[in-house]
């Protein structure tokens, strides 16, 4: 979906159309984008940003605050129709999701068409845009759906794709971050037909673990299949203060109100957990985290808040001030459902 949060506001609210508008919090709270328009995204307003320095970038950025309810519920008229063309979805987020529609119940031979279509189904359901990328796999499909937005369509046939990829620079990557990124670029990797000339070793060197990974994008190869059941690797919580916190017995309730957010999520999907994980961020953006796996996983609600406030003593939190602080559980056991039918990881406490 194109801009879906913001798309979303200016189709309900005629007055926002055509203006430059940023879901997200309040500038004066530390409050970040959720999603900008496109007409925001001309000033170099994007999702992740603080809503101040947006607000620094477009000074007439219209701030809305988010209604996730509502964003669910349009996503769910997406998935929708997804699934009644395959049932073969795999959701990445409220808004977008991999299909696989080799075999579809409109039985189109093309995937062009079956992507026509669905933008077509999607526009006249939710009267909002979509974009599609049609290739034979998923690495090649997720690069292209974002090739021409908004209301893009691109398609890399099996004969296009090598000419597409020696196009596409190493940020192109799956897995390589801005960090990885400029750490390729400073050995003179900065495209994909780059990273073929260099040996697995030296790769390895670089990367570590990811250069096989690396190798094979390089070459347009991805196996994985689609998986509409595709089960939820962690789940977590965490939060953005409008004032550093510097008291450690108030934020020693904050993470113990978090494990036990946390642990009663896990019952409620009769899931257990073998690893808690915390995130702490100072107030000059140092950002850490600290990890504890138990030999068996749980769901126990004091254990997980035990191991929290543990993980919590081994920082800086209460010596230095914190500007956030989350808490996570990984390494799954016993799962039943794997996500809600949008794709959204539950819970998640949007910042304030």
């Amino acid at each position: 979906m194109d801009a879906f949060y913001a798309s979303v506001e200016q189709r309900d609210n005629p007055s926002l159309r055509g203006k430059p508008v940023a879901v997200g919090g309040d500038p004066a709270t530390r409050g970040v984008v959720a999603a900008a328009s496109y007409e925001a995204r001309k000033f170099g307003v994007r999702s992740a940003i603080p809503m101040s320095r947006a607000v620094r970038l477009c000074p007439s950025l219209v701030i809305v605050r988010p209604d996730f309810q509502k964003y669910r519920s349009v996503s769910q008229q997406v998935f929708g129709i997804f699934r009644e063309v395959t049932p073969l979805v795999e959701p990445l987020s409220l808004d977008e999701a991999y299909l696989d529609v080799t075999e579809n119940s409109w039985h189109e031979p093309l995937g062009v068409t079956v992507a026509r279509r669905l933008k077509t189904a999607i526009k006249h359901a939710t009267n909002l845009t979509a974009s599609a990328g049609v290739a034979p796999n998923k690495f090649l499909a997720k690069i292209a759906s974002g090739w021409k937005k908004p209301d893009g369509l691109t398609v890399v046939a099996p004969e296009r794709v090598e000419s597409f990829l020696q196009g596409l620079d190493v940020d192109a990557l799956w897995g390589v971050g801005p960090k990885t990124a400029a750490k390729l670029r400073e050995h003179g990797l900065h495209k994909l037909t780059d990273v073929r000339a260099r040996s697995r070793e030296e790769l390895e060197g670089l990367v570590g673990s990811l250069a096989g990974w690396l190798v094979d994008l390089a070459h347009g190869r991805d196996d994985r299949a689609v998986e509409p059941n595709r089960a939820s690797k962690s789940a977590g919580s965490e939060c953005t203060y409008a004032t550093d916190k510097t008291d450690i017995a108030e934020i020693r309730h904050e993470i113990e109100e978090m494990a036990r957010e946390i642990a009663g999520w896990l019952a409620k999907k009769s899931m257990t957990a073998r690893t808690v994980t915390i995130k702490v961020r100072y107030d000059d953006f140092t950002t850490i985290t600290r990890s504890q796996s138990a030999p068996q996983s749980t769901s126990d609600e004091q254990a997980i808040v035990d191991r929290a406030l543990a993980l919590l003593a081994k920082t800086d939190a209460g010596r230095r001030p914190v500007r956030l602080l989350g808490v996570s559980v990984h390494n799954f056991g016993d799962v039943v459902p794997a996500v809600d039918d949008a794709g959204l990881r539950l819970p998640f406490d949007f910042v304030e």
